[in-house]
């Protein structure tokens, strides 16, 4: 995936100094978007996130104190690197905008393309801060064996199992995939999302799989093999759980008869499953009705059956493979991800396809979740 632009908010009432330093940003490959009060600001990032915002102190209707203040309050808005800029040579404004997290505070008379320059060392300096963040968990749950997908999927003579997992931005997320065998010519296969992003999400996605693994295997033992009847005990304790109160996850709970063929299908808030019936060339959706995993003790969850033939392909997947950015907003475009992969099963093997055209980002300018896919092809 190409390297992401880096972008800064500039939040400025003063026309020239915005263009100036518009420009001079642009020359350096950082894109900027001007903002000539902190209304207009707010507007602007309800489409766009950016890596950095800088702020003038004194403007109309809301100054930038105000505006700090309105940050801080939104959970997906507090944690923007923010720099004030003023004219204002004043040791208690400058205390002030340090207790407000802001990172920086640069006076106003330094000429601008020395604080060009500050900004664009401000953001190599948190990327290499992110990079190293990055590296430490990811070794961390590498020396824990914490994983949310597995090395591979296991090997049958009658279905092929494959999936396709990316992290947005490396970051190590929500998403989670995972399958166990009951020993017996059955096989569970599962993918959820656990909501919320990065770290948080990755986090509470050990959580629900424990709950979900555990849930299986107290049910092969007794011999009780619905979905439905799995994903309503694992529904019902996790909403008895502390800790993952107001934490809420997707779920695709999918059950594999081996000996007939069969699929059992329960799912949990989650997108629907696409079948491919390759006599009929036809992809149809397979719909479940219930809710997400810790929304309701009753999750009113039901339950899908129907047999898949030779080459017939079952695909679940995350709400992540149909969301994108583009021209700087975030759009979910699912019926333009399905059109997407109906020239896929004509191709000799579908999979790779996906794996090589589903997982870039050509037609979307960047992914803001995980992506993860599940594919099932009966041989």
């Amino acid at each position: 995936m190409a390297s992401k632009r880096k972008c800064i908010l500039l939040v400025d009432d003063d026309v020239v100094i915005l263009t100036m330093m518009s420009r001079l940003l642009k020359s350096k490959g950082i894109d900027a978007f001007p903002a000539s009060s902190a209304v207009q600001a707010l507007e602007l990032l309800k489409k766009q996130i950016p890596d950095l915002i800088l702020s003038d102190f004194v403007m109309p209707d809301m100054d930038g104190f105000k505006f700090r203040q309105i940050l801080l309050k939104d959970p997906q808005l507090r944690d923007i690197p923010f720099v004030f800029l003023t004219s204002q040579n004043d040791n208690s404004n400058a205390a002030k905008a340090l207790e407000m997290m802001a990172i920086d505070y640069i006076d106003k008379n330094t000429p601008i393309n020395l604080v060009v320059n500050k900004l664009v060392n401000i953001l190599i300096s948190i990327q290499k801060q992110h990079e190293q963040s990055l590296y430490e968990i990811g070794a961390a749950a590498k020396a824990l064996n914490l994983r949310s997908v597995p090395d591979n999927l296991p090997r049958f003579s009658d279905f092929r199992l494959e999936y396709l997992h990316q992290t947005f931005e490396n970051y190590l997320g929500g998403d989670f995939v995972d399958f166990i065998e009951t020993g017996n010519g059955q096989t569970f296969l599962f993918i959820g999302d656990v909501m919320g992003k990065k770290w948080g999400a990755w986090f509470f996605s050990f959580n629900f799989l424990s709950y979900i693994r555990s849930a299986i295997r107290f049910c092969i033992f007794e011999a009780e093999l619905s979905t439905q009847a799995i994903v309503s005990k694992i529904n019902r304790v996790l909403n008895h759980d502390p800790v993952l109160q107001n934490v809420l996850s997707t779920l695709s709970l999918i059950l594999i008869d081996h000996k007939n063929g069969k699929i059992t299908y329960t799912g949990a808030g989650d997108m629907p499953l696409l079948l491919f019936k390759s006599n009929e060339r036809k992809l149809t959706e397979v719909r479940s009705g219930g809710l997400l995993l810790g929304a309701l003790p009753e999750g009113m969850f039901d339950q899908q059956e129907f047999i898949m033939e030779k080459g017939d392909i079952l695909l679940a997947f995350t709400d992540g493979m149909t969301d994108c950015k583009v021209n700087g907003e975030a759009k979910t475009n699912y019926l333009g991800f399905v059109d997407r992969l109906r020239k896929y099963f004509d191709e000799e093997d579908p999979f790779e396809e996906m794996k090589e055209k589903l997982m870039d980002d050509h037609i979307c300018e960047s992914v803001i979740d995980d992506r993860s896919l599940l594919y099932i092809e009966k041989l």
